[in-house]
């Protein structure tokens, strides 16, 4: 595909191109863009492996990682070489990155101390019960004010904490003023520029404010959150905007060209999706659904179980602008589910025509509750559920009603977004693996009663990463100007119902939704025999004992007449 795009723009004068490094948890890629068409010329992709050590753990190499990086720098280079694209016309290169993700390394052997821990590992649960426990009211929004988030295994001060109490030699490297910590955009970055001799070490607001050290109002790191984690300032990256020159290529096909944009993955999306305005949303359909909204230059604390972040900060004298973040936990894992653990169908692509077959759950409502519900209602004790069954039903119902089920999650997502900002949103737009299933961008638009905009480049991730530095002082080959950015293609899905069935059937998928609600909440208790003892439950032992002193109460009256 790549190479019949690029084809046909070298016949023409090619202007200016920017590069965009895309460093996400399963795979690096290195893409370059057109400045002025925002069209993609070449990319390569390199797998990342994850290792698993324990249940619940989730680490990468990061020496890995950087290879990655050179390695797709290296083949993308070449195949534009193959194109005949001089690639001296590359100005600039972004960075986008898997946010959350912790490193520490060396800063004068330029090792990594350990491996990356992932954003998803949950080593640091014991470390997070540790610290909610040390707040008022066992609070686990006790640092909301200040960071946007609650105290959560995701955020990356956590998984540094662990780091410096259970892996000696960073604990060593942190007391002998050796150590450097950063997320995955700061290790790049750092690498990138040189390293060990003279590495820039910094990050960007978007990738800072998910680090629970970063003050979301002052925008810089905050010595009191970092004394709260009992974590050294000095080892914190320099916070920078998203769009500023902060290095310089010191080796590679790319040498002496300037890193000069950073934003982490979701934001990097909000922007290659254009969001500058305030209210205009996002949402990307991968495993989950990822739901940004930009607020503007005001943080919007939200009372609805959303995060509050930074979207981006667009030049070191730009204002930083925030947006209202809402996650839903099993999005494209529903496909896989039917797939796997059903069997009803083989390819994802087959649960479209399945369910365009029927074109109607007909009454048949699926509540994917497999890890409890997320936002916006973080019940943990509910589950997956499927009602409304009648004779009727078959399959090509369920996959229906498991399409239905991603677009009414983010409609609540939605709903909270709305009630926390106050402004209505008129449309969404979209991207992600999910979003080339058509029906499912149809009863999107359906569900919400607003249209569903889709991207006609779905690469708004690396895009986004590629703005930022193409926009940066110093480089400035790419136009951020509303009249500029009108050339973006895409695709407009109109509702096509009225608005009351539209209500009708969210009212229906709230009423399961309660359903799935308390499912595992009394559980019963074991007696210590490996047996579960009726008393467990109180109200059923006061039930039981009630009755059994009725019982006895009848039979001596009885005796008694």
């Amino acid at each position: 595909m790549n190479s019949g795009m690029a084809a046909s723009s070298s016949r023409v004068m090619l202007g200016p191109l920017v590069a965009a490094i895309d460093q996400g948890t399963s795979s690096t890629r290195f893409l370059v863009f057109n400045a002025k068409t925002a069209e993609l010329l070449s990319h390569h992709q390199v797998e990342i492996n994850q290792s698993f050590p324990k249940e619940g753990w989730v680490e990468e190499d990061p020496k890995e990682i950087l290879q990655s990086v050179y390695e797709c720098m290296e083949r993308t280079c070449e195949k534009l070489t193959q194109l005949n694209v001089d690639i001296s016309n590359i100005k600039a290169i972004g960075v986008t990155n898997q946010r959350e993700t912790t490193l520490v390394w060396d800063k004068e052997t330029g090792e990594p101390l350990y491996n990356a821990i992932v954003w998803l590992d949950l080593r640091t649960q014991s470390t997070v019960e540790r610290l909610i426990n040390k707040t008022p009211g066992r609070n686990k929004n006790h640092l909301k004010h200040k960071t946007g988030l609650p105290i959560s295994t995701y955020f990356s001060a956590v998984k540094l904490r662990w780091l410096m109490d259970n892996v000696d030699e960073v604990a060593e490297a942190v007391l002998t003023h050796r150590a450097m910590f950063g997320t995955v955009d700061s290790w790049l970055i750092w690498c990138l520029t040189g390293g060990k001799s003279g590495g820039v070490h910094c990050t960007d607001v978007t990738n800072a404010s998910r680090t629970m050290l970063f003050n979301i109002h002052t925008l810089d790191w905050d010595p009191e959150l970092c004394k709260y984690f009992d974590i050294p300032m000095e080892i914190l990256p320099k916070v920078r905007s998203s769009s500023e020159i902060y290095g310089l290529m010191k080796s590679g096909c790319l040498s002496g060209i300037p890193i000069s944009g950073c934003l982490g993955d979701q934001s990097a999306a909000l922007v290659g999706q254009m969001c500058f305005q305030e209210g205009q949303a996002k949402n990307t359909y991968g495993t989950g659904c990822f739901l940004l909204r930009n607020t503007g230059a005001k943080p919007v604390m939200s009372e609805h179980g959303l995060l509050t972040t930074v979207a981006y900060k667009l030049g070191r004298d730009k204002p930083a602008c925030y947006a209202l973040e809402g996650s839903v936990a099993i999005a494209g894992a529903v496909v896989r589910w039917l797939k796997d653990n059903l069997g009803i169908i083989q390819t994802s692509t087959e649960l479209e025509k399945l369910a365009a077959s029927v074109g109607t759950s007909y009454g048949c409502y699926f509540v994917p509750a497999f890890s409890g519900l997320y936002a916006p209602y973080w019940e943990p004790s509910a589950r997956g559920i499927i009602c409304g069954l009648t004779q009727f039903t078959n399959k090509s119902h369920l996959a229906f009603a498991a399409l239905e089920a991603v677009c009414f999650q983010t409609r609540e997502i939605l709903d909270a977004m709305n009630q926390d900002s106050g402004i209505p949103l008129t449309q969404l737009q979209v991207d992600g693996g999910m979003t080339s299933n058509r029906l499912l961008m149809q009863l999107q638009a359906d569900i919400l009663c607003i249209p569903v905009v889709k991207p006609s480049m779905p690469e708004t991730t690396a895009l986004g990463a590629a703005m930022a530095a193409g926009a940066a002082e110093g480089v400035s080959v790419w136009s951020l100007r509303p009249e500029d950015l009108s050339e973006v293609t895409s695709e407009k899905f109109e509702p096509q119902i009225n608005p009351e069935e539209s209500e009708f059937r969210y009212a229906r998928w709230k009423k399961a939704v309660q359903r799935a609600m308390n499912w595992e909440t009394t559980e019963p208790i074991s007696n210590g025999n490996g047996e579960t003892s009726i008393f467990s439950s109180v109200p059923l032992g006061f039930y039981i004992l009630g009755s059994m002193l009725m019982l006895i109460g009848a039979k001596y009256i009885a005796g008694h007449k």
